[in-house]
């Protein structure tokens, strides 16, 4: 989905199954090697994260969290032990479109960067590793 595909929402917030469009898109758009590497990561849209995650992340607000990587990452991959659940981005629509509105970017470009940076969990980095690739790439 083109940001010019996505002109539809400077009137509307998008809705769940919207964004879901938009990120499964996302995901499509990456390189198929980076792609492969995630086979198995499923890719979930709530309104806000639960109660139990926004504990768990110590959130001040269900505004919060944007994203966020539930699973075992690459980095640490090993044998799958019985009853666990399989790894998991979500993307949280309400943070998201709060972000969206606050800022200039289009919706596509925000759940894209989310979602590539929760992915960069699952791949074993952390927030700090993510943040000095994206100013290496800016500079």
């Amino acid at each position: 989905m083109t940001d010019r595909s996505q002109d539809r929402f400077q009137d509307r917030a998008p809705t769940l199954a919207e964004i879901e469009a938009i990120a499964f898109d996302a995901f499509a758009q990456l390189p198929h090697a980076f792609r492969r590497l995630c086979a198995g990561v499923r890719i979930h849209v709530d309104d806000f994260p639960d109660d139990a995650t926004l504990d768990e992340m110590e959130c001040e607000s269900e505004y919060d969290l944007l994203g966020l990587f539930r699973g075992t990452g690459l980095a640490q991959a090993g044998e799958t032990t019985t009853g666990q659940m399989p790894n998991a981005v979500w993307l949280y629509r309400r943070p998201l479109l709060d972000y969206w509105a606050e800022h200039d970017e289009s919706i596509g470009h925000l759940v894209t960067h989310v979602l590539v940076h929760e992915i960069g969990h699952h791949f074993g980095l952390s927030d700090e590793d993510m943040a000095r690739i994206e100013a290496q790439a800016e500079a």
